[in-house]
């Protein structure tokens, strides 16, 4: 059997073209124990190993000299349990299928981003999430994984027995091990309804607080040049819809969750993404709006999203700890987008924001250690699981304080 899989010839661009590099070797293994020959050589030989999902994040996350490797080969249903509506799912298996796969056993993911053409390892591994005032971030369902240490040892951990392995495991960008295999927290299958409305941007303002506690699932849209918003909320479709007098509905749908939360991006963008508290959610929007409006609104077309997250007690989660408003800014993929960026991360710094690790950001080392009470946690169980530092490439060193 053939365990080894290597193709070196190919030049690695991410979903919005940002990011852009050619590595030494591209690798696929077919085993677990493959895994753990490729990083066992890469530790004799000094390599680094990165491991890349769909390529969606932005940031420098992946970028290696030496060995980009990805999971596509460990992907499906692994097994389940029902009565405790958990299951475990092969490290490279992407969102959107792994939606009618569980979906088929009668189980369904709590909740979903915008998108779901990420692989559930990299959603687990930079924190991705959805919106809803009581719903976490993706990362918080994870309860056990099986993953390769920077020594090639296979590990295994789990909620029951580890608890603190796995807070550090979640939002842990590959610098604890490669994951293989990852159990979730599930829910029975269970069907939304999916509004859309217009109204106008101060009167979504106003209503802030009511709306996010009136929904499952809700945030909105904000449109630079129209100055007007996009509401979106899902709830049970028993639930009778709250009265919005101010709006006006112009989208009504109905689906399972996996059907009906996360939609296809045809156009790509860059991204700036900061998590701040929740409290100083409606604030920080207020002034980047005005920022925006003032400075920008010629250059950018694109939206700005309002999104509302649960905390959770990952060592490295945004919302680690608090509960949190995500505020995040597009950009055109084609068009120039880092002034633009630069201006409007230091608003969102300067009310206590924490940057998205898969998107555009500026921070490293001790300005992001600052904002993590369990950093240093993080940092001596990353050095004890790699002590060879397979994982950490110069970006990653950089990003993390440890050249």
């Amino acid at each position: 059997m053939k365990i080894l899989r290597t193709h070196s010839a190919d030049e690695f661009i991410n979903w919005s073209g940002s990011l852009r590099f050619i590595p030494g070797w591209q690798v696929w293994p077919a085993t677990e124990e493959a895994v753990c020959i490729y990083v066992r050589d890469a530790a004799v030989r000094s390599r680094k190993i990165r491991v890349v999902g769909s390529g969606h994040s932005s940031s420098a996350l992946v970028q290696t000299p030496d060995i980009l490797m990805s999971m596509r080969d460990h992907r499906g249903l692994i097994d389940y349990d029902l009565q405790a509506s958990q299951a475990t799912i092969g490290a490279g298996t992407v969102l959107h299928d792994l939606g009618p796969v569980l979906h088929d056993i009668g189980l369904s993911m709590q909740n979903l981003g915008d998108v779901d053409t990420q692989t559930i390892a990299g959603v687990i591994s930079t924190g991705t999430h959805g919106s809803g005032r009581k719903l976490q971030n993706i990362s918080a369902t994870l309860v056990g994984v099986r993953l390769v240490t920077g020594a090639g040892e296979v590990v295994e951990w789990s909620a029951e027995e580890h608890a603190d392995l796995i807070d550090a495991a979640r939002v842990s960008m590959g610098l604890l091990g490669i994951f293989t295999a990852l159990r979730l927290q599930l829910e029975p299958t269970f069907r939304l309804r999916r509004r859309e409305y217009s109204a106008r941007t101060d009167d979504c303002l106003t209503h802030l607080d009511e709306l996010a506690d009136a929904h499952r699932n809700f945030d909105f849209y904000w449109y630079p040049r129209r100055d007007e918003v996009k509401l979106r909320t899902l709830n049970p479709p028993e639930e009778p819809p709250p009265a919005l007098p101010f709006a006006r509905c112009i989208k009504d749908e109905e689906g399972f969750s996996h059907e009906i939360i996360a939609r296809e991006r045809e156009l790509k963008f860059e991204e700036l993404e900061y998590f701040v508290p929740a409290a100083a959610g409606p604030a920080c929007f207020r002034e980047v709006r005005r920022r925006i409006l003032e400075h920008h609104r010629r250059h950018v077309g694109w939206r700005v999203l309002y999104r509302l997250i649960a905390s959770d007690p990952g060592f490295l989660s945004p919302v680690h700890g608090r509960d949190s408003v995500a505020i995040s800014v597009h950009q055109n993929a084609s068009l120039p987008y880092q002034d633009y960026f630069d201006d409007i991360e230091s608003i969102l710094r300067a009310h206590d924001g924490r940057p998205h690790w898969g998107k555009k950001h500026s921070l490293q080392g001790c300005a992001l250690a600052s904002l993590y009470p369990r950093w240093t946690d993080f940092m001596k169980l990353r050095r004890e699981l790699d002590p060879h530092g397979v994982f950490l490439t110069e970006a990653m060193a950089r990003l993390v304080g440890e050249e």
